[in-house]
């Protein structure tokens, strides 16, 4: 063995023991005849010290540079100056045998808590970013997790089964990577979006609680909670209704929060409808830690000559808490602010309450102090708020309002990261309409059932009927962040065939790219349902961070590469004519 301990394992009751220890040289430090070494591995630190007198270990000592691989033998003695932040600054081993068991160049960035490596590079040496405590800390936490997952779905009767990475391209969803067949030239493989259709045919199958922590790939536009492969917790059962799914998946998830981070979460976890999310919080998933609320005033605006509010569809506001004392400097920026892309408004209007009673508001001209002050009090607004107005068209302008509360939530610290505030979000339309293709998209899936007290509306012709149509779908959401979705499905083979319908999808091609689900639909598919989990995402969130990267061992960055690996990378020419492909893409020297 080259250990008899770890390096976080020592304490003061192993006083007067030889141990042998081995890890990576954090930092070497010589004070008078003595030498100290920091020995590192994910364990913790344990001290050495080598004595001047000791002349050829102080030799070898004396050799080390930051990130040796070493081997140490000694007593562990008690400290005189201890260390009370770490767990084993009571001890140090005094070293009577020290090996090098491999030289380590000089890294290119501090291996601290607190790097000073920027994060292009720390992606280049992924491998030693790892070495440090936060990213261990993580992976840790992602581990812990999914043990406890395991443990909790095993108890109540699910099966963990595998499901084929190499299917087929199936559309409806985000792009799909191909994988070209050598042994079917013209022919690909894609990697799965997610196990849906295979998890609802395990479900045919009679395997009526089945789970898998499953990787799944998709090729689209990336961000701090996106990467092209990810990981999710998926789940699907039969002979079940919407509640009894909720009712599982509650559970697990306050099992997590309990016994990862010993937190209680509310029983039950509140519940709200996809418009009351809308109407309320301008997103789909509200973050519920701060009030805050979305409020119409179309009524109260309109009709006083300012043309702005009088030509659109919506106006709605926030109040803003203690907010009056912003400067229209602030102001002016965050008008700017709201203008970007990621909002899209054209402009703000802005009413200050001011803690004298006074009523400023940019558009004062056109309103009296009296008008002003029913839209405020409309708002929730009292002395000291300031309140901000967005207007056009109403989906749309409640989604940049959305926007906007998040961004004050920020920079009024309102969103803890370590206050969690879950809630499910329900009664999804079951689809929704693009005006640039004309047709209906599927807002979940094409394989989510309708609310069955909504079948009349889904077998009707007209598009208005079928805007009503509500998806017998759930959302679960923590912190503003969707953390899981999923729904009650089809299991008719006709209501299966009218939804493909109602996408636009031709008979020919349901039967092409989905005959194998209809067709096992039609041999006695059981009533079922489910949801995956974000499983990253979950670890971010418990992990109190926003970005999922830290919580992946081997993440892509936001063009999607892996600079430590140089991923993705051409294939030479042999290899292209052994897959029959031709690249007319320029190769990079």
């Amino acid at each position: 063995m080259y250990r008899t301990h770890t390096c976080g394992q020592l304490r003061i009751e192993n006083a007067g023991e030889t141990v042998t220890l081995a890890g990576w040289v954090q930092k070497c430090r010589k004070l008078g005849g003595m030498t100290f070494i920091d020995l590192r591995d994910r364990y913790g630190i344990t001290q050495l010290v080598v004595n001047a007198s000791e002349g050829e270990l102080m030799q070898t000592a004396a050799s080390l540079g930051r990130e040796f691989v070493i081997q140490a033998t000694g007593k562990v003695i008690e400290r005189s100056s201890k260390n009370p932040k770490m767990p084993t600054g009571d001890i140090e081993i005094e070293v009577t045998a020290l090996k090098v068991l491999n030289k380590a160049q000089t890294p290119p960035f501090t291996i601290e808590d607190v790097s000073d490596g920027g994060e292009e590079l720390r992606a280049k040496y992924r491998y030693l970013d790892l070495r440090r405590n936060p990213l261990r800390k993580a992976l840790e936490l992602r581990h812990k997790i999914a043990h406890e997952i395991r443990n909790y779905l095993d108890a109540k009767s699910f099966l963990e089964i595998e499901t084929p990475y190499l299917i087929k391209s199936t559309p409806e969803g985000a792009r799909d990577f191909v994988v070209p067949s050598r042994m079917n030239p013209g022919q690909f493989y894609a990697l799965p979006q997610s196990p849906q259709t295979f998890k609802q045919l395990l479900m045919v199958a009679g395997y009526d609680r089945y789970f898998q922590i499953v990787r799944c790939f998709r090729d689209e536009d990336l961000r701090a909670d996106r990467q092209p492969e990810f990981t999710q917790i998926d789940c699907e059962m039969s002979f079940v209704e919407q509640e009894d799914v909720l009712n599982t998946f509650e559970g697990m998830m306050r099992t997590l929060f309990k016994n990862v981070l010993d937190v209680t979460i509310p029983n039950p976890i509140p519940r709200m409808s996809w418009y009351d999310a809308m109407d309320f919080y301008g997103s789909d998933k509200p973050d519920i830690r701060f009030d805050m609320k979305l409020h119409e005033i179309t009524s109260l605006v309109q009709g006083h000559g300012f043309s702005v509010f009088d030509s659109v569809e919506y106006v709605g506001a926030i109040a803003v808490k203690g907010a009056a004392e912003y400067t229209r400097k602030q102001l002016d920026e965050l008008t700017e602010w709201v203008k970007r892309p990621q909002v899209g408004a054209k402009g703000l209007v802005y009413i200050k309450l001011n803690a004298d009673g006074s009523i400023k508001s940019s558009v004062d001209k056109f309103y009296t102090p009296e008008q002003l002050a029913k839209v405020a009090e409309t708002a929730g607004a009292e002395k000291g708020d300031l309140v901000l107005v967005l207007c056009g068209p109403k989906r749309k302008t409640q989604t940049m309002l959305g926007v906007l509360r998040i961004e004050m939530g920020n920079r009024l610290g309102l969103r803890d990261p370590l206050n969690f505030a879950p809630l499910w979000v329900v009664d999804f339309p079951l689809l929704e309409w693009d005006d640039e293709t004309n047709r209906f998209y599927a807002m979940h899936h094409p394989f989510t059932a309708p609310k069955p007290e909504h079948l009349d509306l889904f077998y009707s012709n007209r598009k208005e009927d079928l805007e009503k149509v509500c998806a017998n779908a759930y959302d679960f959401v923590l912190n503003g962040t969707e953390l899981g979705g999923g729904s009650i499905r089809i299991h008719e083979a006709d209501v299966q065939e009218r939804m493909f319908e109602v996408l636009g999808i031709s008979k020919e091609d349901a039967d092409y790219k989905f005959g194998f689900i209809i067709n096992a639909f039609k041999f006695g598919a059981p009533p079922h349902g489910g949801l995956a989990f974000g499983f990253d995402r979950v670890c971010a969130l418990f992990g109190g961070q926003e970005t999922i990267r830290d919580y992946i061992a081997f993440p892509k960055n936001n063009q999607g590469r892996d600079v430590m690996i140089d991923s993705p990378s051409y294939i030479d020419q042999e290899q292209m004519d052994e897959l029959c492909l031709n690249s007319t893409a320029p190769k990079q020297e």
